[in-house]
């Protein structure tokens, strides 16, 4: 099914982060020399866009959802990954994730959106009306004002590398 335009704007913040996501997968095992940056580059893109993006999703999209009795146990599951990725985003923060700890992170955040955006969204679109989800797209877009728009660029220590 088609995104529908009102919940685009959290789309396009998931596919940010599943970039993430696949860089850290991809040089997972990080070495250690390398940590500090990827934990660095993590806190940043938190701060500029994905706690953004939990408020959001708390404030608007989950109160909605979960008026919808087949959405209630979804969404409370949804919420403790919110709890659980915010501590590792604090872990990243603090400088404290070990390599193996940064491959699971990105392991818990890929799957998280993946249940976004193919379970929530998806029933979100198929049980709402297109008025609902209107207000819900003006309540996003108020919500997100202040969050990146782009993709934050990954520095040189933690972008893709080709492959030898």
């Amino acid at each position: 099914m088609l995104r529908d335009k009102n919940l685009i704007p959290l789309s396009h913040q998931h596919q940010h982060a599943l970039a993430l996501c696949v860089r850290i997968e991809r040089a997972s095992p990080i070495p250690e020399a390398d940590l500090k940056v990827w934990q660095l580059e993590i806190a940043q893109i938190f701060q500029a866009e994905i706690a953004i993006h939990f408020d959001a999703e708390e404030t608007v999209i989950f109160p909605a959802a979960r008026r919808l009795e087949t959405l209630v146990l979804l969404v409370e599951d949804l919420l403790r990954d919110h709890v659980s990725l915010r501590e590792s985003f604090m872990r990243a923060e603090s400088g404290n994730m070990n390599a193996a700890e940064l491959t699971e992170f990105a392991k818990q955040l890929s799957a998280h959106i993946r249940i976004e955006e193919r379970l929530l969204f998806e029933r979100m679109q198929a049980l709402m009306s297109s008025e609902i989800l209107a207000t819900l797209g003006a309540q996003l877009e108020a919500a997100l004002k202040n969050a990146t728009q782009a993709c934050t660029p990954p520095n040189s220590a933690t972008r893709l590398r080709a492959a030898k």
